[in-house]
């Protein structure tokens, strides 16, 4: 009887499917209340981190989503297997197996409230979506894609920064991220990056903070180093909470910082503003004064939309 009054009831099979702790006040949450409110804690407001599979569910439309390059591996340029530590290959193997994924990164076309859009996601399982070659090449082919195709691009990041079993090879990702996504900008196509909990180092200094709109979820860690190291390197005191998306936000870095329950319809309200200031353009270059007599089909051939 008194495990029952304990803060963590028995690990039983049946405990498991009906109670959730959060990882952030401990508190145990009931496993449908959990999944209903998006693995948000309604306790203490913690955004737990979602899947692949799970974020594709949050922001796009049902069954629209459709991967590409979904066979991409990852090599071993470097043969890094120092002595005593397990190979690179071996390591890249694991992680495939402990997380079912085949990398870090996915992308692909899909719709948000019926619009087209590029999406691109860094799933944090697998080898805490550090940015090596593959997820790089990724990355670049969605911007690249949704320039080709005329869609707005989404990326949702979660990484522990440039992939170091890499090399030069990862580091290199930063630039032609940053390249890529420069493009959308030059072809005058909207970028949403949202910054989910962690995002640090290499995908923070380019492609991530990168976008027209920067958005963050509560509490996100966002930085370019840890704390510590940044502490010890200029002997400075920094203030709390440096590392949250609400200082980021204060500060400049991020635009909007957005509960999880209403992120769908954030996206789906800026790409919207997005369409119509791109309706209003193309009605004031055909000399028209009102933006709703613009043909569907004209809007079509300016955007090259599909």
């Amino acid at each position: 009887m008194r495990n029952w009054f304990r803060r963590h009831p028995p690990e039983t099979a049946g405990n498991k499917e009906l109670w959730v702790p959060c990882s952030q006040c401990r508190e145990l949450v009931y496993a449908r209340e959990w999944e209903s409110n998006y693995k948000v804690c309604p306790k203490c407001g913690h955004h737990a981190r979602l899947s692949a599979s799970e974020r594709i569910a949050l922001l796009l439309d049902p069954e629209s989503f459709e991967e590409l390059d979904a066979g991409m591996r990852s090599d071993d340029p470097l043969q890094f297997a120092p002595e005593g530590v397990r190979p690179y290959k071996q390591k890249l193997e694991e992680e495939m197996a402990s997380s079912g994924l085949a990398e870090a990164a996915i992308y692909g076309r899909g719709r948000v409230d019926g619009l087209p859009v590029v999406f691109a996601m860094l799933d944090f399982r697998f080898f805490v979506a550090t940015m090596g070659s593959v997820v790089g090449e990724k990355i670049a082919r969605a911007a690249e894609l949704a320039a080709r195709e005329h869609r707005p691009l989404i990326i949702c990041s979660a990484s522990g920064g440039a992939r170091q079993h890499e090399g030069v090879i990862a580091l290199m990702q930063m630039a032609k991220t940053v390249a890529a996504v420069r493009r959308l900008g030059q072809v005058g196509l909207p970028y949403i990056s949202i910054m989910t909990d962690p995002t640090t180092a290499g995908v923070t200094a380019s492609f991530a903070a990168l976008g027209d709109i920067i958005i963050a979820e509560p509490q996100a860690y966002i930085g370019f180093a840890g704390l510590r190291v940044i502490e010890q390197t200029t002997g400075e005191k920094l203030p709390p909470g440096t590392d949250t998306a609400e200082f980021q936000q204060q500060h400049g870095m991020l635009d909007l910082v957005v509960h999880r329950r209403d992120l769908r319809e954030v996206v789906a309200r800026l790409l919207r503003l997005y369409m119509d200031a791109r309706r209003q353009a193309l009605a004031r270059s055909m000399g028209q004064e009102e933006p709703a007599s613009v043909p569907a089909a004209a809007m079509v051939a300016s955007t090259g939309a599909r």
